[in-house]
């Protein structure tokens, strides 16, 4: 019964990839905020045939923040003194269009920013490492619109501060706050009014808001600090709760979510484990640690997990979800994130700075060939737009030709 609906679910995904028009990365995560990408037509030769780079820029920030890309534009957050910037730059040669900045103090900590903005309808979304939470005109790099977590709502930043991207979904944006007033809160998208503050209130996690359909019930799957959550997205009430404490309350990757099973990873050795949502509430079905994630996201693809896990010094690992089966795993490829298209994975070593593409096969690790645009820690999940990858350092931002 699992396995049917695992395939089903699936089906109805790697529908919705192929059919996508658009080759935006236009959020956290990519277009069907998976980690799949529409993208097909790949090089796939990469020893013989490596991929250009197109253009490199420098970054101010020396972190982590992600990009994404809509209409042929890529927006950041860097930094400049005591102000965050985000900076939109052309993607074809990477010319920056403009450049949006606010004050928030404080000192290098992992870097400043460490979110990916989001875009909708013309506006772009940002979050920064203290809260501020900004809605800008996409064209004219004007803040329309600015909350502060902390100020306005008691909010309370994780250890290593808000991590998660803000979620645009309909007509509201979903970040968590970690108030004790409600953890999550949602926004209206255009005038920044409360539309709902959650019950729960948990500290905040570090991850993303994942939208789900389990058991017919849309709905808000995210870690908090402390446990899986799924929320009503139209009051915020809690749906089902399932306790995951991790070290240093650090749950950062995102879930996979197919038809009512969850699957969770987290770092420091906590391991991963599948869950059942039932109608009398959450089951867990097996856990081990043979995937450890510490914040890149794990991806489902025909029928299997793919995910760097720290556990074995760092490795990129291939599992059934049946029973968390093992089918491959190979070293050298931890924490830099990855993606799927064309049957390939993209993935980043996090500590050289390599990028390698592999076969999406169960049958075993079949490398492509593999390149270092930049080189050294690199631990943002590269994205694809239309053929051109985006892979960035602590010190720079690059795009590459892989179509």
């Amino acid at each position: 019964m699992m396995r049917r609906s695992l395939i089903a679910a699936l089906t109805v995904c790697s529908l919705a990839v192929s059919l996508a028009a658009a080759a935006d990365w236009p959020n956290f995560f990519g277009p069907t905020r998976n980690g799949l990408a529409p993208d097909t037509g790949l090089n796939k030769d990469w020893r013989n045939n490596p991929p250009p780079v197109v253009w490199r820029v420098p970054m101010s920030d020396n972190g982590y923040a992600g990009p994404c890309v809509a209409d042929g534009k890529v927006f950041i957050i860097d930094r400049n003194g005591s102000n965050d910037v985000v900076r939109c730059l052309r993607l074809a040669d990477g010319g920056e269009v403009w450049r949006c900045s606010y004050e928030e103090g404080g000192g290098d900590n992992y870097g400043f920013a460490r979110t990916t903005p989001s875009y909708a309808e013309g506006k772009v979304y940002t979050l920064s490492r203290l809260g501020i939470l900004c809605c800008i005109d996409a064209t004219a790099g004007r803040i329309l619109w600015s909350k502060a977590l902390m100020r306005d709502f008691g909010g309370k930043p994780p250890q290593w501060h808000y991590s998660g991207s803000p979620l645009v979904d309909g007509n509201k944006v979903i970040v968590q706050s970690g108030s004790p007033q409600g953890n999550v809160i949602a926004f209206n998208k255009d005038t920044g009014a409360t539309a709902w503050v959650s019950d729960n209130t948990d500290a905040a996690g570090y991850a993303t808001a994942t939208v789900a359909t389990i058991l017919g019930q849309r709905q808000y799957v995210m870690p908090t600090g402390k446990a899986v959550i799924g929320l009503n997205p139209d009051t915020g009430k809690t749906l089902w709760g399932f306790n995951w404490t991790t070290k240093y309350d650090v749950n950062a990757s995102q879930p996979i979510i197919e038809g009512n099973f969850v699957f969770i990873t987290s770092g420091y050795g906590s391991g991963c484990a599948l869950v059942e949502i039932t109608p009398q509430g959450p089951r867990p079905r097996w856990d081990n640690r043979e995937i450890s994630a510490h914040f890149s996201s794990p991806i489902y693809y025909n029928g299997y997990i793919y995910s760097q896990s720290d556990a074995g010094g760092g490795s990129l690992v291939c599992m059934s979800p049946q029973q968390g089966q093992v089918a491959w795993r190979q070293g050298g490829l931890e924490k830099g994130g990855l993606l799927i298209a064309d049957e390939v994975i993209i993935a980043c070593a996090g500590n050289s700075g390599d990028v390698v593409m592999c076969k999406a096969d169960p049958s075993g690790y079949q490398e492509l060939g593999r390149i270092k645009p930049l080189g050294g820690q690199s631990w943002t999940a590269p994205i694809l737009s239309d053929g051109m990858l985006l892979v960035r350092n602590k010190q720079a931002l690059a795009c590459l030709k892989v179509k």
